[in-house]
């Protein structure tokens, strides 16, 4: 199985992707709206399809990537039916089981911090997402959306306290950087539902908390009421990251295109379509960031290329166009890599990597100047 943990700064929020090797079959748990591309960087990478986000409970901190990765990839919906929610493709009960290739989580109801909260457990009940039900040393507030501080005990102890010792429990979030937790840990060292906590006391704790409501509740609410599709359900805003060639988001977070995709951009004419009045494609500039020496080596360089070795980027960035396309390039890659993430921290917003570098664009047999034949 392929497990990865990825978590939201702005809101403290853990993403959990779970993949079947075998079939690359993939779910995500709790995903956030702001990190669709992320995501589904990783799964591309993985080589995983996403077949369904999950989540655990309606959020009031951030709004889920469910409807957004629904729209992207086709993946389902799920959560539970107690929730309340409007546009899930599956409404989940207790006991219910998802599968994702050979594998599977058992979905258990553990209402209490809200009344539609469920965890998840893996078919050999070896991890378990806890969503806000139970954190690490602490658990969910119980004072808005139904919640039930007795219900909520009475869920940790009977469905995630309940399973083996040496199960791993997974939080919704985690304030302090904090990642897993145990079991046997909670039951011992939470100080709010372990050791000889009772339900009285858990209680008497829980409904004294005093504390203020999220910021984003009035936003994220009604937004995950709906699964997080936008209101009126028009498709989220994009930028224009992308609007002059198809682009690829890697996981490590750099825009890339593919050598082939480049090369039939550069050869499509600017003034084409302009009959039907259609906007013509804005030139493309080639950036190559390799030394001189480098330039007119056995690789050679693209036709129309302007060098500008990365070294000195940073104090010549004000000779760019910053309204026009830029591809950075180098002989693998990774240079040119640091150079869009240096463009883009100045500002210059359509900027992509060439994937491979000089090295994928000669092995795919494509225009050079200089070089070898």
């Amino acid at each position: 199985m392929i497990f990865r943990q990825l978590f939201d700064p702005t809101s403290s929020t853990y993403t959990y992707l779970l993949g079947d090797s075998d079939s690359g079959e993939a779910l995500l748990i709790d995903p956030v709206f702001e990190h669709e591309r992320r995501d589904l960087a990783l799964l591309r990478e993985l080589g995983l399809r996403l077949v369904a986000t999950l989540d655990t409970h309606v959020h009031a901190d951030h709004v889920t990537g469910a409807w957004l990765l629904k729209a992207r990839s086709g993946s389902q919906i799920l959560l539970s039916e107690a929730a309340g929610a409007n546009g899930a493709d599956r409404l989940l009960r207790h006991g219910d089981r998802v599968p994702f290739g050979n594998r599977s989580l058992e979905a258990r109801a553990t209402p209490g911090h809200t009344s539609g909260c469920m965890s998840y457990v893996l078919d050999n009940q070896s991890m378990a997402f806890t969503g806000d039900a139970l954190l690490i040393r602490g658990c969910g507030r119980t004072d808005f959306q139904q919640g039930s501080a007795g219900l909520l005990y009475r869920s940790v102890h009977e469905q995630l306290l309940s399973l083996p010792a040496t199960c791993l429990l997974y939080p919704g979030h985690d304030y302090r950087g904090l990642t897993v937790t145990s079991v046997a840990e909670e039951r011992r060292y939470n100080p709010r539902l372990g050791g000889d906590v009772n339900e009285g006391d858990f209680t008497g704790y829980m409904n004294h908390l005093g504390l203020p409501h999220p910021k984003l509740m009035d936003i994220a609410v009604p937004a995950n009421l709906r699964c997080g599709q936008p209101e009126g359900g028009a498709m989220a805003e994009g930028s224009n990251e992308g609007d002059w060639a198809p682009l690829t988001l890697t996981f490590s977070g750099i825009w890339e295109i593919q050598p082939a995709v480049l090369a039939e951009r550069l050869a499509e004419r600017v003034t084409e379509r302009m009959n039907d009045g259609t906007k013509p494609l804005p030139q493309v500039q080639l950036l190559d960031v390799r030394e001189p020496h480098e330039f007119n080596d056995a690789l050679g360089h693209i036709p129309g290329a302007r060098l500008l070795p990365l070294q000195e980027l940073a104090q010549r960035i004000t000779e760019l166009d910053p309204e026009q396309p830029l591809v950075a390039i180098c002989r693998s890659g990774a240079r040119s890599a640091q150079a869009t993430v240096l463009l883009r921290k100045a500002g210059l917003v359509r900027v992509a990597n060439l994937a491979g570098g000089m090295l994928r664009w000669r092995a795919e047999q494509l225009p050079v100047e200089g070089g070898l034949s």
